[in-house]
């Protein structure tokens, strides 16, 4: 039983000129498109973006053998990310993820490129940010919604960075979200890029950022020759006083016995000075010791290359309005002419 299918055939010169028939339609749903989109787009602030890069050095604990050979005839340097650290380079974005490396840029003094503005980064966020109007005109009920909650790092209280109070833990977020850390896995090169409402408050935020870091990888790096030289110091320390005790012992009990030409007195006063002598041989050893431990603490410290410095941007990176406007025209343009079409096939059916 053969069956005959009919196929439908799509006229685009009919569907042109139906289309081309509400040509009005368009001119009026496109200006008002354009105006709108105008109004909302320039209600939007405007956000400038800087960067910069640094490549810090690494401690590499295996060369890769065979496997490394062969990773870097494609290219990849395994050695690179191989470390004796607990915490390895890739780690480094997680920072972020972090109360207490966030916190510590609350108190980062910024000043915007007018010179207007010349706070803390924590105040700048707080109180500085430029919103939409309809933001502001939703903050009295929120306001109306939310309990009251007084910052965390205030009332005299010591702050605690694993302790946040909503309006802290909401600035701590607003630094995430504007703050990026990136590593090449290849080079190993740290990428902090950075995002501010005034141009030279964020290429700020990106120096403050970048030196953060580096004091967080130097005190983690050199933590354990920091201990050790502690440690040394101790007992340079107690060593000396023991060494400067029995030398005080020694010189006044042979002051005060200088004409006696007894044995026993001169076998005590040996005694003494054989004691002061080993005292002393253990103050030095623990001087070369702990000369030691601080040149262990140099060798530990870190070097870091500033590959790309930040800059202060020209133009702002965000948002695109032209681009925004543009797509909204074309989506709207699309929008209507579907609607003309979807119309026109709901009357023939």
């Amino acid at each position: 039983m053969s069956e005959n299918k009919e196929l439908e055939v799509i006229d685009l010169r009919l569907m042109f000129q139906k289309i081309w028939q509400r040509k009005m339609l368009f001119v009026k749903v496109l200006p008002i498109v354009f105006i709108l989109s105008c109004l909302y787009i320039i209600c939007i602030p405007r956000t400038y973006t800087s960067d910069t890069k640094m490549a810090p050095e690494m401690e590499n604990s295996m060369s890769g053998g065979t496997l490394g050979s062969i990773a870097s005839s494609f290219g990849i340097d395994l050695g690179d990310m191989q470390t004796t650290d607990a915490i390895t380079p890739l780690l480094y974005p997680n920072l972020m993820d972090d109360n207490k490396f966030v916190t510590d840029l609350f108190n980062i003094q910024v000043e915007s490129q007018d010179g207007e503005i010349k706070t803390t980064y924590y105040e700048y966020l707080k109180k500085y940010q430029k919103h939409p109007w309809w933001t502001k005109a939703m903050a009295p009920l929120k306001k109306l919604f939310s309990s009251k909650d007084e910052p965390g790092n205030k009332g005299g209280k010591q702050f605690n960075p694993y302790q946040l109070s909503k309006i802290d833990d909401g600035i701590a977020e607003v630094i995430r979200k504007n703050i990026t850390l990136n590593i090449d896995k290849k080079t190993g090169v740290i990428s902090i890029n950075t995002k501010a409402q005034d141009a030279l408050i964020c290429k700020t935020l990106a120096d403050s950022v970048r030196t953060r870091l580096q004091s967080f990888i130097t005190e983690y790096r050199t933590s354990k020759a920091r201990n050790d030289l502690e440690y040394y110091k101790k007992l340079m320390e107690d060593a000396k006083a023991s060494y400067e005790k029995a030398r005080r012992l020694y010189g006044s009990y042979a002051d005060a016995n200088s004409e006696v030409i007894l044995e026993s007195y001169r076998a005590k006063q040996n005694d003494l000075e054989n004691d002061m002598q080993l005292k002393y041989n253990n103050y030095t050893a623990m001087v070369t010791q702990y000369q030691a431990a601080k040149a262990k603490v140099q060798e530990r410290t870190p070097a870091f290359t500033m590959i790309k410095g930040s800059s202060v941007p020209i133009k702002p990176s965000g948002p695109k309005r032209m681009i925004f406007v543009l797509i909204m025209l074309i989506l709207s343009f699309f929008g209507t002419a579907g609607y003309i079409l979807l119309k026109e096939y709901m009357k023939d059916k």
